[in-house]
């Protein structure tokens, strides 16, 4: 799904297990820069076939900005656990559920961010319960269903899951791509440059976790109307192109939402990796207008 340059926590990040209510939940932790005023914590979540690694280019950034990131592994996620083969496991309601007890293990109010998949999910939990949440960003998330043609690439997946490993799936996606571009592209971009770290990555996934939350997909309401009463800030930031979600579906998301739109120029699905320092940069710009403003009246 995005690229980051590296498979290692940056500088300053830790990686751990996060104790919640409902379970450990493998994290990258970045905490403010050494020498700035800390100004609140981000709760980010990844999406289709990714993982907490694809916020790595945003940590330092947002650190220089005042902001501690905790980028998470959800249920079934590369390196939290799950079960592989029970799909109730991760139907929506349950994963919102471990974001809200992410956040209380945080134990501070957060700004929560979802990337694609993870977007949706940032928004069921904000509508179970906005009260642990200073404000929402929902980055190349869009309002309900994936598009047609990577509703036909999440089938494709579903249906080859429901028959062979995941190492056997692995093989035949690095079979059918080009050597240069050996990833599954759009949504399902595994998001990194070392095959190692990649395959591992999507070994550690399990399958139960992917055909579940991939059926979400193409299937997801549009749940806009029931966002926009809740009181919270709302950002919506993409690229300048998306497969998964045309921006113009972006843009009118973020007019009926009331929220601050970003289109970071250059940018394609994943705006946190093809151009991070942008991306950082109108992240920080929205949590600072957030923190003064408070929530919705």
């Amino acid at each position: 799904m995005s690229r980051p340059p590296t498979f290692a926590p940056p500088p300053g990040a830790r990686a751990y297990s996060l104790r919640t209510a409902r379970g450990e939940f493998a994290v990258v932790d970045a905490p403010v820069a050494e020498g700035i005023a800390g100004k609140g914590t981000a709760l980010l979540l990844p999406g289709f076939t990714g993982s907490k690694e694809d916020f790595n280019p945003l940590h330092v950034p947002l650190a220089a900005r005042g902001y501690r990131t905790v980028a998470v592994d959800g249920r079934g996620q590369f390196e939290s656990d799950g079960p592989a083969n029970d799909e109730s496991a991760y139907a929506q309601d349950e994963l919102a559920k471990d974001v809200l007890a992410q956040a209380a293990a945080l134990d501070v109010p957060v700004h929560l961010l979802g990337h694609s998949l993870g977007g949706q999910i940032a928004r069921a939990a904000v509508l179970l319960d906005p009260g642990p949440f200073r404000s929402l960003t929902l980055m190349s998330s869009g309002p309900a269903q994936i598009s047609g043609s990577q509703q036909q690439r999440v089938k494709l997946l579903r249906d080859a899951l429901a028959v062979m490993s995941m190492a056997d799936v692995w093989d035949a996606i690095q079979a059918m791509e080009p050597p240069e571009e050996t990833d599954t592209g759009g949504e399902l971009d595994s998001g990194l440059d070392d095959r190692e770290d990649l395959r591992r990555r999507w070994l550690g996934t399990r399958p139960a976790q992917l055909i579940a939350t991939g059926r979400q997909l193409c299937a997801e309401p549009d749940r806009v109307a029931e966002l926009a009463a809740v009181p919270l800030p709302f950002h919506v930031l993409s690229g300048s192109h998306d497969d998964t979600w045309p921006v113009p579906l972006l843009d009118r998301m973020s007019v009926r939402l009331h929220a601050r739109r970003t289109v970071v120029p250059g940018a394609e699905h994943s705006p946190n990796t093809d151009r991070p320092l942008e991306t950082a940069r109108a992240l920080a710009d929205f949590w600072d207008h957030a923190e003064q403003l408070g929530p919705r009246p």
